[in-house]
Protein backbone atom coordinates (compact mmCIF):
# COMPACT_ATOMS: atom_id res chain seq x y z
CA UNK A 1 0.00 0.00 0.00
CA UNK A 2 2.90 2.31 0.69
CA UNK A 3 4.08 1.77 -2.89
CA UNK A 4 1.30 3.84 -4.46
CA UNK A 5 -0.24 7.26 -3.98
CA UNK A 6 -3.67 5.67 -3.65
CA UNK A 7 -2.49 3.15 -1.05
CA UNK A 8 -0.83 5.87 0.98
CA UNK A 9 -4.09 7.87 0.83
CA UNK A 10 -6.00 4.89 2.26
CA UNK A 11 -3.42 4.56 5.04
CA UNK A 12 -3.63 8.29 5.72
CA UNK A 13 -7.46 8.53 5.71
CA UNK A 14 -8.02 5.12 7.34
CA UNK A 15 -11.61 4.68 6.18
CA UNK A 16 -13.70 2.05 7.98
CA UNK A 17 -16.72 0.07 6.83
CA UNK A 18 -19.39 -0.09 9.51
CA UNK A 19 -23.13 -0.71 9.69
CA UNK A 20 -23.71 3.04 9.45
CA UNK A 21 -21.79 3.03 6.14
CA UNK A 22 -24.04 0.27 4.85
CA UNK A 23 -27.24 2.11 5.85
CA UNK A 24 -26.16 5.15 3.80
CA UNK A 25 -25.84 2.97 0.70
CA UNK A 26 -29.42 1.67 0.76
CA UNK A 27 -30.66 4.66 -1.21
CA UNK A 28 -28.13 4.29 -4.04
CA UNK A 29 -29.23 2.79 -7.37
CA UNK A 30 -28.52 -0.93 -7.82
CA UNK A 31 -26.13 -0.30 -10.71
CA UNK A 32 -23.75 1.67 -8.48
CA UNK A 33 -20.91 0.05 -6.59
CA UNK A 34 -22.41 1.15 -3.26
CA UNK A 35 -25.92 0.04 -4.21
CA UNK A 36 -24.59 -3.34 -5.35
CA UNK A 37 -22.65 -3.72 -2.10
CA UNK A 38 -25.76 -2.88 -0.04
CA UNK A 39 -27.80 -5.42 -2.00
CA UNK A 40 -25.09 -8.09 -1.58
CA UNK A 41 -24.91 -7.55 2.19
CA UNK A 42 -28.65 -7.20 2.83
CA UNK A 43 -29.64 -10.27 0.78
CA UNK A 44 -27.26 -12.39 2.82
CA UNK A 45 -28.05 -10.78 6.16
CA UNK A 46 -24.42 -9.75 6.58
CA UNK A 47 -23.34 -6.81 8.71
CA UNK A 48 -19.92 -5.15 8.53
CA UNK A 49 -20.01 -4.88 12.34
CA UNK A 50 -20.00 -8.68 12.72
CA UNK A 51 -16.33 -9.00 11.85
CA UNK A 52 -14.15 -9.87 14.82
CA UNK A 53 -11.50 -7.31 15.74
CA UNK A 54 -7.91 -7.89 14.72
CA UNK A 55 -5.86 -9.35 17.56
CA UNK A 56 -2.18 -10.06 18.22
CA UNK A 57 -0.93 -7.19 16.03
CA UNK A 58 0.96 -4.61 18.07
CA UNK A 59 1.75 -2.21 15.22
CA UNK A 60 -1.13 0.26 14.76
CA UNK A 61 -0.65 0.61 11.00
CA UNK A 62 -0.45 -3.15 10.44
CA UNK A 63 -3.54 -3.63 12.62
CA UNK A 64 -5.39 -1.13 10.42
CA UNK A 65 -4.26 -2.92 7.24
CA UNK A 66 -5.46 -6.26 8.65
CA UNK A 67 -8.80 -4.67 9.63
CA UNK A 68 -9.16 -3.06 6.22
CA UNK A 69 -8.40 -6.40 4.54
CA UNK A 70 -11.29 -7.99 6.44
CA UNK A 71 -13.61 -5.09 5.70
CA UNK A 72 -13.02 -4.97 1.92
CA UNK A 73 -13.37 -8.72 1.37
CA UNK A 74 -17.08 -8.36 0.66
CA UNK A 75 -16.37 -5.50 -1.75
CA UNK A 76 -14.31 -8.00 -3.73
CA UNK A 77 -17.25 -10.41 -3.88
CA UNK A 78 -19.24 -7.58 -5.45
CA UNK A 79 -16.66 -6.26 -7.90
CA UNK A 80 -15.65 -9.74 -9.10
CA UNK A 81 -19.25 -11.04 -8.95
CA UNK A 82 -17.94 -13.96 -6.94
CA UNK A 83 -20.49 -16.14 -5.09
CA UNK A 84 -20.34 -16.85 -1.37
CA UNK A 85 -20.36 -20.62 -1.87
CA UNK A 86 -17.32 -22.68 -0.85
CA UNK A 87 -16.22 -22.68 -4.50
CA UNK A 88 -16.64 -18.90 -4.69
CA UNK A 89 -14.79 -18.26 -1.43
CA UNK A 90 -11.89 -20.48 -2.48
CA UNK A 91 -11.72 -18.69 -5.81
CA UNK A 92 -11.66 -15.31 -4.09
CA UNK A 93 -9.03 -16.52 -1.60
CA UNK A 94 -6.85 -17.52 -4.57
CA UNK A 95 -7.26 -14.03 -6.02
CA UNK A 96 -6.43 -12.54 -2.60
CA UNK A 97 -3.30 -14.67 -2.45
CA UNK A 98 -2.27 -13.40 -5.89
CA UNK A 99 -2.81 -9.82 -4.72
CA UNK A 100 -1.42 -9.98 -1.17
CA UNK A 101 0.87 -13.00 -0.94
CA UNK A 102 -0.69 -13.82 2.44
CA UNK A 103 -0.01 -17.49 3.25
CA UNK A 104 -3.37 -17.80 5.03
CA UNK A 105 -5.11 -17.34 1.68
CA UNK A 106 -3.23 -20.24 0.11
CA UNK A 107 -3.77 -22.37 3.22
CA UNK A 108 -7.51 -21.63 3.07
CA UNK A 109 -7.63 -22.93 -0.50
CA UNK A 110 -5.49 -25.95 0.35
CA UNK A 111 -7.68 -26.95 3.29
CA UNK A 112 -11.01 -25.74 1.94
CA UNK A 113 -10.82 -27.69 -1.30
CA UNK A 114 -11.12 -30.86 0.76
CA UNK A 115 -14.76 -29.90 1.45
CA UNK A 116 -15.59 -29.95 -2.27
CA UNK A 117 -16.95 -32.92 -4.13
CA UNK A 118 -14.94 -34.33 -7.04
CA UNK A 119 -16.74 -32.26 -9.71
CA UNK A 120 -16.37 -28.96 -7.82
CA UNK A 121 -12.71 -29.68 -7.06
CA UNK A 122 -12.12 -30.26 -10.78
CA UNK A 123 -13.89 -26.97 -11.56
CA UNK A 124 -11.85 -25.16 -8.89
CA UNK A 125 -8.49 -26.31 -10.22
CA UNK A 126 -9.44 -26.33 -13.89
CA UNK A 127 -11.28 -23.01 -14.09
CA UNK A 128 -11.50 -20.90 -10.95
CA UNK A 129 -7.91 -20.98 -9.74
CA UNK A 130 -6.54 -20.10 -13.20
CA UNK A 131 -9.15 -17.30 -13.46
CA UNK A 132 -8.27 -15.98 -9.99
CA UNK A 133 -4.53 -15.93 -10.69
CA UNK A 134 -5.04 -14.09 -14.00
CA UNK A 135 -7.63 -11.69 -12.57
CA UNK A 136 -5.56 -10.96 -9.46
CA UNK A 137 -2.49 -10.29 -11.55
CA UNK A 138 -4.31 -8.04 -14.02
CA UNK A 139 -6.41 -5.82 -11.75
CA UNK A 140 -5.46 -2.77 -9.71
CA UNK A 141 -3.89 -3.41 -6.30
CA UNK A 142 -7.13 -3.99 -4.39
CA UNK A 143 -5.91 -2.91 -0.97
CA UNK A 144 -4.93 0.48 -2.37
CA UNK A 145 -8.41 1.47 -3.53
CA UNK A 146 -10.35 3.94 -1.42
CA UNK A 147 -13.64 2.22 -2.22
CA UNK A 148 -15.68 4.79 -0.32
CA UNK A 149 -14.94 7.32 -3.07
CA UNK A 150 -16.64 5.00 -5.60
CA UNK A 151 -19.90 4.12 -3.84
CA UNK A 152 -21.98 6.34 -6.15
CA UNK A 153 -20.16 5.25 -9.33
CA UNK A 154 -21.51 2.75 -11.84
CA UNK A 155 -20.23 -0.73 -10.93
CA UNK A 156 -19.29 -1.58 -14.52
CA UNK A 157 -17.25 1.63 -14.77
CA UNK A 158 -15.45 0.73 -11.55
CA UNK A 159 -14.68 -2.71 -12.94
CA UNK A 160 -13.24 -1.15 -16.07
CA UNK A 161 -11.14 1.37 -14.14
CA UNK A 162 -9.79 -1.33 -11.83
CA UNK A 163 -9.28 -3.77 -14.74
CA UNK A 164 -11.47 -6.40 -13.10
CA UNK A 165 -12.26 -9.67 -14.84
CA UNK A 166 -15.50 -10.97 -13.26
CA UNK A 167 -15.64 -14.52 -11.92
CA UNK A 168 -16.94 -17.06 -14.43
CA UNK A 169 -20.35 -18.51 -13.63
CA UNK A 170 -20.35 -22.16 -12.61
CA UNK A 171 -23.02 -22.99 -15.19
CA UNK A 172 -20.75 -21.56 -17.92
CA UNK A 173 -17.72 -23.67 -16.95
CA UNK A 174 -19.83 -26.84 -16.86
CA UNK A 175 -20.55 -26.59 -20.60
Amino acid sequence: MLGSKQGRAVLNHRPRIKEETLRKLEELPENTFGGSYWKFMSRRGFSPDERPPVRFVDNEELAYVATRYREVHDFWHVIFDCPTSILGELSLKTLEYQQTGLPMCALSVLGGQLKLNHTDRRILFGHYIPWALRAGNRCTHLMSIEYEEYFDKDLEQCRQEWEVVPCPKKKDVLL
